[in-house]
């Protein structure tokens, strides 16, 4: 995110999208739907209207997020973009295509020198194991990922965090008798 301007419309906007992505663990299409009313900081909440087959649900948004998105709505402000353009536009208040993210982000992490891959849904990964670190039970990180079963949720897991088994592994003692 420190890659992204503080200042430009566009770079308020990119900042403001991978933080709803990483700290609300929305899929593309999800953060791309999203409309300012979706928007709840008041009571910290982001209401995902149009999630994977139609579904709805709510997620937490946590202060930090909120004032990066605050800084995108002012920016939306003085560009004149109206409530009827999606919370993430262009800055002519089009909609933003996934191909604009897919490209964008890499972009901006090897900008920022991250040589790993980057992508949207690694970032979604990553909220997942984030969500798991800091204590979150696995039927909350399922409900707020909007999986229907843990056993997918647990697939997120199983992925990004593979060099934790290792590491937890290796640092067992044990001496051979």
């Amino acid at each position: 995110m420190r890659a992204c301007s503080k200042r430009a419309p566009s770079g308020r906007r990119n900042r403001a999208m991978i933080a709803v992505m990483f700290r609300c663990g929305l899929r593309c299409s999800e953060l791309l739907a999203l409309m300012p009313k979706d928007v709840d900081a008041e009571q910290g909440r982001l209401v995902v209207q149009r999630g994977k087959g139609g579904k709805t649900r709510t997620v937490g948004l946590d202060m930090g997020t909120s004032l990066v998105i605050d800084g995108w709505l002012a920016s939306r402000k003085k560009l004149g973009i109206g409530p009827k353009s999606p919370l993430f536009c262009t800055l002519q208040g089009g909609p933003v295509h996934s191909s604009y993210l897919r490209h964008a982000l890499p972009r901006i992490a090897r900008k920022a020198g991250i040589e790993k891959r980057v992508h949207p849904h690694g970032l979604r990964h990553a909220f997942t194991v984030s969500l798991v670190r800091s204590g979150a039970p696995i039927y909350v990180v399922r409900d707020a990922l909007g999986h229907e079963s843990i056993a997918t949720t647990q697939v997120y897991l199983s992925r990004v965090a593979g060099h934790e088994v290792v590491e937890m592994m290796r640092g067992r003692e044990w001496t051979p008798a």
